[in-house]
């Protein structure tokens, strides 16, 4: 048989594969006595690890288990209730993926949950899952704009749509390079890296990547740009205003991630911020959120709550 521990779940806890989860109609008091009363002995699915009872937009949670799991069904033995109406919500949005658990830590925030609360949502295809506690793990993603949108947020919210991940909430940051240029308002023209982002200031623009003339520019750069400007022009740095995020984002206790050009081919993790190159692809995205997620036992639940055979 299948060892089951029924708790506590910590924070943040969906069940995966969410076809451990049952939802039944049900009349009776929505009591803790009564939940169990109405459960304890009736036959169950072997893959049954919870049951959620619903009524109407009221309902409640219930871990149970069996003698054995080898039966298609067998009667349950053991009831622990999860959470009771006062705690436990119920939301209907059907634009949300249930097996994702960013996606209901978002649900639940969005429609106000509380960390205390415990939320169901019938999401995409008319599945059903929830988040117990929802209190997703908070990222900073920091990128440079324009253009936009900025990229490396739109490729962290891609990752959450499909990486085996805790929750997480992604606080975009950005650094905008029409708010830099004004650090400089008396420049005569400006050097930016390249046209792709679409700047064009009042006075001449010119763009790194495409060599031209030598003018008094005050560059909009960070250090890969400086170094191509001193191979391209044989001569130290122009003025600048530096972009890079690695010097613009300071430390704040939030695990942050952000890109640079010095790195080409690989995820950096120092400190609580994770670096990728700026040609990163999903996977680094992807490996650098599994690294900043890693250590934060304080919000992902460790404990063994159920093992399974599948």
């Amino acid at each position: 048989m299948t060892q089951i521990y029924p708790g506590p779940f910590g924070l943040n806890f969906v069940p995966l594969p969410y076809r451990q989860v049952s939802v039944q109609p049900y009349d009776g008091a929505m009591t803790e006595a009564a939940i169990v009363d109405h459960l304890r002995g009736r036959d169950s699915y072997r893959r049954t690890r919870f049951v959620i009872l619903h009524q109407q937009n009221t309902c409640a949670i219930a871990w149970v288990n069996r003698d054995g799991d080898e039966p298609l069904f067998s009667p349950i033995t053991d009831v622990a209730v999860l959470a009771l109406p006062d705690t436990c919500r119920w939301i209907n949005d059907d634009s949300v993926d249930t097996a994702n658990p960013s996606a209901l830590a978002a649900a639940a925030l969005k429609h106000g949950a509380a960390e205390t609360d415990t939320v169901v949502v019938r999401g995409l295809d008319g599945h059903v899952n929830f988040i117990h506690h929802p209190c997703p793990i908070k990222i900073r993603v920091v990128d440079v704009t324009p253009p936009e949108s900025a990229k490396l947020i739109r490729m962290a919210e891609h990752v959450l749509t499909f990486a085996d991940l805790p929750a997480i909430q992604l606080i975009p940051e950005r650094i905008d390079l029409r708010d830099l240029a004004r650090e400089a308002p008396e420049a005569e023209s400006y050097l930016i890296p390249c046209r792709a982002s679409g700047l064009d200031f009042d006075v001449p623009t010119y763009f790194l990547d495409e060599r031209p003339e030598r003018h008094n520019w005050t560059m909009l750069a960070c250090e890969r740009s400086c170094q191509i400007h001193r191979h391209f022009y044989g001569e130290t740095d122009a003025p600048r205003i530096d972009f890079c995020p690695r010097n613009r984002v300071l430390p704040d206790g939030c695990p942050t991630l952000i890109k640079c050009c010095l790195l080409e081919d690989r995820v950096e993790v120092k400190d609580g911020c994770a670096v990728v190159s700026w040609g990163a692809t999903l996977k680094h995205v992807q490996a650098a959120l599994q690294a900043l997620t890693a250590n934060d036992s304080s919000r992902v639940d460790e404990t063994p709550a159920f093992e399974l055979d599948c």
